[in-house]
């Protein structure tokens, strides 16, 4: 009765990203406004000893559609031992050193660069922002379309996220294919409705007005261990509606060793847990209206994104652990008394039905972005089977998350170095309604 009970509620919190999906389906996406103004973008990256990729990402920059006067990139190569700074000289950055090693994480590196911004160039030099992770590459037409959606009168975007090297494992494709599903069936779906979307860790844009302070100088200030969620729940509780644009696609590169998933997985359900201990209270609040900017036409959603945003950081973590100690327990109290049948159906039960649903998820997902997904065709269908298995490795993170005091930062080695001539060409193959048979790398 407790596990239907707590069914129960976890269905209720999340059947509206079920009526996401038939959105997305049933609607297409928002047509814009057609008036485009040029604006002047700075593009900042954040790397730590990323040598072996980050040419590649300041390739793809400097080849966009978008006039190249418009852009200038800025790189700060944090605590670095390798040849970082050396090969963003080389591709054409402007690179800030730092190391401070008793500050360590992204928000702290990004503070640093602003801060540089601040004091070499003046106001009028950037209108917005651009920031990436070095394992990114961007589509030849990303920022020329993230400078459509802006010229709408968006004040931060975020765009389609997909994966270098999708095809590698099935925890590759695990990450892939949430990313996929996270771009096109909750972004997406967001955008088509006119709520607020989300930040999600790399390729989003900030015009630099949401960033300055009473002097006009522009600072990070999110510093948790997710301060990407960190900096959307900020930004909705300001009543800012984040928006979406579907049609600047970039690409990043998945980790493969499940020991590298668990630790980068541990952060983020712990941050998920730091972000709503420091913004519950105001997201709460903000559910009853009580948000001080954003225009009225936009403001009138707020309310919903401070609910969206509040069941995105929490709830499945709390409700997933309970499950789980629950049904622990009670098994091995069934186990004692030699009930094994009942043990069995007690710990199975929960995990088919969620797996079930996981599998609908990947499985529309996957049939709906099948174009865009490069690898092989067995491998789009091995890895739709094994993606319920990657989300229920959540569960044992998500329970260990709410008893580990201590979650620190590391970094994650990229190697996939993707050429942009090899993603010209994908993307023409696509073009063409004749999709890749290989991944990008």
């Amino acid at each position: 009765m407790l596990n239907v009970c707590l069914g129960a509620v976890f269905l209720i919190c999340y059947a509206y990203q079920l009526f996401y999906i038939a959105v997305v389906l049933a609607k297409k996406e928002r047509r814009l406004g057609e008036t485009v103004t040029p604006h002047k973008f700075a593009v900042i990256i954040s790397a730590r000893n990323e040598q072996a990729v980050i040419g590649g990402l300041i390739e793809s920059i400097k080849k966009q559609t978008y006039p190249s006067d418009l852009v200038k990139i800025f790189v700060v190569a944090d605590n670095c031992s390798d040849k970082t700074a050396e090969v963003s000289r080389a591709a054409g950055a402007i690179v800030y050193e730092r190391f401070d090693l008793s500050l360590i994480g992204k928000g702290y590196a990004l503070d640093f660069l602003l801060d540089r911004l601040n004091r070499d160039y003046p106001r009028d030099a950037f209108d917005a922002l651009f920031i990436f992770d070095a394992d990114n590459i961007l589509s030849p037409n990303y920022i020329e379309e993230m400078n459509k959606t802006y010229s709408s009168g968006y004040k931060i975007l975020t765009s389609y996220r997909n994966s270098k090297n999708y095809g590698d494992n099935w925890i590759s494709a695990g990450y892939g294919l949430w990313f996929l599903r996270e771009a096109k069936y909750l972004n997406n779906a967001r955008m088509i409705l006119g709520t607020s979307c989300a930040v999600s860790g790399t390729g989003f844009m900030v015009d630099r007005s949401v960033l300055e302070d009473e002097n006009g100088d522009m600072k990070w200030g999110f510093h948790l261990l997710t301060e990407d969620i960190e900096f959307s729940n900020s930004s909705v509780i300001d009543g800012l509606c984040i928006g979406y644009c579907g049609g600047a696609e970039f690409f990043d590169e998945q980790p493969t060793k499940f020991s590298q998933s668990w630790h980068q997985r541990m952060r983020w359900a712990k941050g998920y847990l730091q972000v709503f201990a420091g913004y519950g209270k105001d997201l709460f609040r903000g559910i009853f209206g009580n948000n001080k900017r954003g225009d009225e036409k936009r403001r009138k959603w707020s309310r919903f994104s401070c609910f969206d945003m509040s069941l995105t950081i929490m709830p499945a973590l709390i409700l997933s652990g309970m499950l789980f100690i629950f049904d622990f327990v009670a098994a091995l109290t069934l186990l004692c008394i030699g009930d094994y049948s009942g043990a069995l159906k007690l710990i199975l039960m929960p995990t088919v039905e969620a797996s079930v649903i996981v599998f609908i998820v990947g499985i529309i997902t996957t049939i709906t972005e099948w174009k865009k997904i490069h690898t092989s065709v067995p491998k789009k269908i091995l890895y739709a089977f094994t993606f319920p298995v990657f989300m229920m490795t959540y569960i044992p993170i998500a329970l260990v998350s709410l008893f580990k005091k201590r979650v620190e930062w590391k970094h994650i080695e990229h190697t996939k170095e993707c050429k942009y001539n090899d993603l010209v060409a994908c993307k023409e193959k696509q073009r063409r309604k004749n999709p890749g048979t290989g991944d990008l790398t």
